[in-house]
């Protein structure tokens, strides 16, 4: 019978301390995975999942990440959530802020999915998730053209992806949230443009945290077995 158990299954999640990935960790640890997590710092409070501290944007931190999970066995499922932004118009955006965007959210994505397919190849079974945006998707009221440039990059790299390594009983799929009730979005957005926000989401409300954890949470179980190469939208309607 079909369920969201995670018992048995090891699980990596980029960006694991705060916002969404957060969610990801506390919900996987919940239904029974073990849960590994990397990210700036740890999460604050108690937590049964494994912090392993690695700047991603160093693809040998990246491999030594990967090294440290296979003492403990195979990695079941990948969830790539980590990015920046700065929010800027496009004529006020420097090279040094194209590159670090770019080098988090498009590149070091292309590492953690390279590493994990490695695996996944090998023992011919593996779910990975990215995050996305509605801004990959569409355009961003707020953020940069070098953060919406990334998340449209991570799109298409989730899709060939998919195309490659489906022969290996492999599913890489994309989620794209909208504006989400998280650190990122409240510090990028003051109380008055939240409100206009969300007055236009057909849904009338901006997402919480739980919204888009849910079908990540999906994508990494059973019930997703036949979806790969798929983009979903969890945007209240807005596209």
């Amino acid at each position: 019978m079909l369920s969201l158990d995670f018992s048995g299954k090891r699980a990596l999640v980029i960006g694991g301390s705060r916002g969404i990935g957060r969610g990801v960790v506390e919900n996987l640890v919940s239904l029974g995975a073990e849960v590994f997590y990397t990210a700036r710092n740890p999460i604050k409070g108690d937590t049964n999942a494994r912090f392993l501290s690695a700047d991603i944007n160093y693809e040998d931190q990246v491999i030594k990440l990967f090294n440290e999970i296979d003492k403990s066995g195979q990695i079941d499922i990948v969830v790539n959530t980590a990015a920046i932004n700065f929010c800027k118009k496009f004529d006020k955006i420097t090279m040094d802020e194209w590159d670090k965007v770019s080098r988090l959210n498009l590149r070091a994505a292309f590492v953690v999915c390279q590493q994990s397919l490695i695996r996944m190849k090998k023992q011919k079974f593996g779910k990975i998730v990215n995050v996305s945006s509605i801004a990959g998707r569409h355009r961003s009221l707020v953020s940069g053209a070098h953060y919406v440039s990334t998340k449209s990059g991570l799109i298409g790299l989730t899709k060939q992806l998919a195309y490659e390594v489906g022969p290996y009983n492999i599913n890489v799929n994309v989620v794209c949230p909208s504006q989400t009730m998280s650190d990122m979005l409240i510090q990028s957005m003051s109380n008055k443009s939240i409100k206009e926000l969300s007055d236009n989401i057909p849904l009338r409300r901006i997402a919480t945290i739980e919204d888009q954890v849910g079908p990540i949470l999906f994508l990494c179980s059973e019930l997703s077995s036949y979806m790969t190469g798929s983009i979903v939208d969890v945007n209240g309607g807005q596209i």
